[in-house]
């Protein structure tokens, strides 16, 4: 069985670019916002059990609009929380078979997952990475990725943990307060660190 490792933090701190970092040092990525939208797709059991309960974030055909979504469970910590029960269901369950199928090809996968502690799928992993970054510096990424209004990016925030919370909950934490390649290089040295770790405890296990 592969290695699993979480990879977690706020909106914007810059998780994508760890991600292609330890995808560089040969780990493979599973990204859980991905998936969320291929189990929330059009008619989807999903979508559909979702519909019932949030109908006016639906359209035609049950097509998820996200934006109205977002408009009502950013601005409801109880609404967010009921959305996220029921999606966490069909999503761990579509990240149990990716780790199934991945494990036979790879020692070592990424779970890059925002609520990874709020889903229950930290207890997958071997350990868990937070990646943080001042505010400032996420509510400018956000507001140019997403192009959303700063007010938009402020209420998502909001929903979130601190980051006191990921520091205190993660095994190891990247500092993304400068560039790309700074991040890089940190989720570079700490992919090689892991590696190292998990690849003598495999050893040790295999010589015990």
């Amino acid at each position: 069985m592969s290695v699993i490792i979480g990879l977690t933090g706020q909106s914007g701190a810059g998780k994508s670019t760890v991600c292609k970092a330890f995808e560089s040092e040969g780990f493979a990525v599973i990204n859980c916002d991905r998936v969320a939208r291929q189990v929330t797709r059009a008619g989807s059991e999903c979508s559909r059990e979702l519909a019932e309960v949030f109908p006016e974030c639906f359209d035609e055909g049950f097509t998820l609009d996200r934006a109205k979504m977002a408009a009502v469970v950013f601005a409801d910590r109880q609404k967010l929380s009921l959305l996220e029960s029921i999606e966490y269901r069909y999503i761990n369950r579509e990240i149990d078979a990716l780790i199934e199928k991945l494990s036979k090809k790879t020692d070592y996968i990424i779970l890059d997952a925002p609520t990874l502690f709020e889903a229950g799928v930290d207890k997958l992993c071997a350990c868990t990475v937070a990646v943080v970054s001042c505010e400032q510096l996420r509510l400018e990424r956000i507001i140019r990725r997403d192009g959303i209004s700063e007010e938009q990016a402020r209420r998502r925030f909001g929903s979130q943990r601190t980051e006191q919370f990921f520091r205190d909950k993660c095994s190891f934490v990247i500092e993304n307060n400068g560039d790309a390649q700074s991040a890089q290089r940190q989720a570079g040295a700490l992919a090689r660190k892991i590696r190292k770790i998990y690849d003598a405890s495999r050893q040790h296990k295999t010589d015990g």
